[in-house]
């Protein structure tokens, strides 16, 4: 059975023979460089992809089932979509019955045109902890002098790891740093943050610890996922609850 080539066009591929998870890996690697078998096999048992199955029980995909693969590693790499609300679109997708949405299209948004949870910023690699950035770097990029990130680092709000070094999310933190105190904020304000999200920490680790701890890869990838949503679901939360506490002020 051959493979069909990764730059042949949907249309044509899917006259093609069926491809194996492997071949289907190799697809999803030139784009999801990070994408494993134990990941396919995951999105699979939480029902956002049917491969068909061979007498022998072999997973065979088409071209449709890649592309819903793409929407939903999209969805979570760019938008940090959790997976109900993926699954939410792919229901919708599947009750129009049309044909897989093209790539360079591939939008994924909240059932009211939102975005649950954040966005990462366009030049934001996927895994925030393998980025690596020197102190001078991380100034230059996120607009806060060097003063702050030293008060920063006193309070515990941002941390370097290793020594010197700092990850994507320091850059988010310090880029959020530099909006607020466009407003007068300073960094003796929001050591809150820190004890809140310690707290928020403590809570969700009870949750991931026990899937954390088994061998099996899915139930790995399971605890990835569970983490993720739970990060997704805690910010809607907050920014609902200032939302609130805001409108008085407001007037509304």
């Amino acid at each position: 059975m051959n493979e069909p080539a990764a730059s042949t066009p949907p249309g044509a591929a899917r006259a093609q023979p069926l491809m194996s998870i492997g071949e289907v890996l190799g697809q999803l690697r030139v784009e999801f460089p990070d994408v494993t078998i134990s990941k396919l096999r995951f999105l699979e048992a939480e029902g956002l992809v049917e491969p068909q199955r061979t007498a022998a029980g072999y997973r065979k995909y088409s071209w449709d089932d890649v592309a819903r693969l793409r929407f939903v590693l999209t969805a979570q790499r760019d938008q940090y979509l959790p997976l109900r609300v993926i699954r939410e679109q792919l229901a919708q997708w599947d009750a129009e019955d049309g044909p897989a949405p093209s790539r360079p299209t591939l939008v994924a948004v909240g059932p009211g045109g939102e975005v649950p949870g954040r966005s990462a910023p366009a030049d934001q690699p996927v895994d925030s902890a393998q980025v690596r950035l020197g102190r001078s770097d991380l100034v230059a990029r996120s607009g806060i002098d060097e003063s702050t990130l030293g008060e920063l680092e006193r309070l515990g709000v941002l941390v370097s790891d290793p020594p010197g070094w700092y990850d994507g999310d320091a850059l988010i933190i310090a880029r959020a740093v530099a909006g607020l105190a466009a407003y007068g904020l300073e960094p003796r304000h929001l050591r809150g943050y820190r004890t809140a999200a310690d707290r928020e920490v403590g809570l969700f680790a009870q949750l991931v610890a026990p899937l954390v701890r088994q061998s099996d890869p899915a139930a790995r990838a399971r605890a990835a996922e569970t983490a993720r949503e739970l990060v997704a679901l805690s910010q809607q939360l907050h920014a609902a609850l200032v939302r609130v506490g805001l409108r008085s002020t407001l007037g509304r």
